[in-house]
């Protein structure tokens, strides 16, 4: 799905789970909330929020794409100087290490009315949880399928969310093709 990544989409959807809790959050609650908000998307519309590819790390399922952006815009990555990450400093921020804050609201037009109902309900599930907590919740099915440090499959991301076989190779193939055509 890494081709299929919608830049636009991530940052919203950040800045919108921002802006739903608070202005200000970890990392790690946020890397979470896209996780389920795009299974929930992929399961239900066929289509994930952010196009991003899912990474078994250590504490759960993390956005390739997004985590890249988001260490370049604290500074730890070799693009920490690229005038895209220049811009996204006008959006949010890094109070330290670890935790964001929002500087300005999310352009909803760049997020669907499905994509809103997506993040809102992953963000309701994820909000009060503990960093423990997270980290249990998303060492699912999909996870547990995958090697560490390697891309979780959109098919044991769509098991997990409990589709069935024909539906996962239906939603697996139509992506592949749109990939291809890219």
């Amino acid at each position: 799905m890494h081709k299929l990544f919608k830049y636009e989409k991530a940052i919203n959807a950040l800045l919108y789970s921002l802006e739903k809790l608070g202005g200000v959050s970890d990392m790690h609650k946020l890397c979470k909330i896209l996780y389920f908000a795009d299974q929930q998307h992929l399961s239900q519309y066929g289509r994930s929020i952010t196009g991003d590819r899912y990474i078994a790390m250590q504490f759960g399922p993390v956005p390739s794409n997004v985590d890249d952006i988001l260490k370049a815009l604290r500074g730890d990555s070799f693009f920490s100087g690229a005038s895209a990450i220049d811009s996204l400093k006008e959006s949010m921020k890094f109070e330290n290490r670890y935790i964001l804050r929002g500087i300005k609201a999310p352009d909803m037009d760049e997020l669907s009315g499905t994509d809103i109902k997506c993040l809102d309900k992953a963000i309701d599930l994820c909000k009060n949880m503990t960093f423990q907590q997270l980290t249990q919740f998303s060492h699912g099915l999909a996870w547990t399928n995958t090697q560490r440090d390697r891309a979780i499959s959109v098919k044991d991301i769509l098991r997990e969310a409990g589709d069935d076989e024909a539906y996962v190779e239906y939603i697996a193939d139509n992506l592949k093709l749109q990939s291809a055509f890219l």
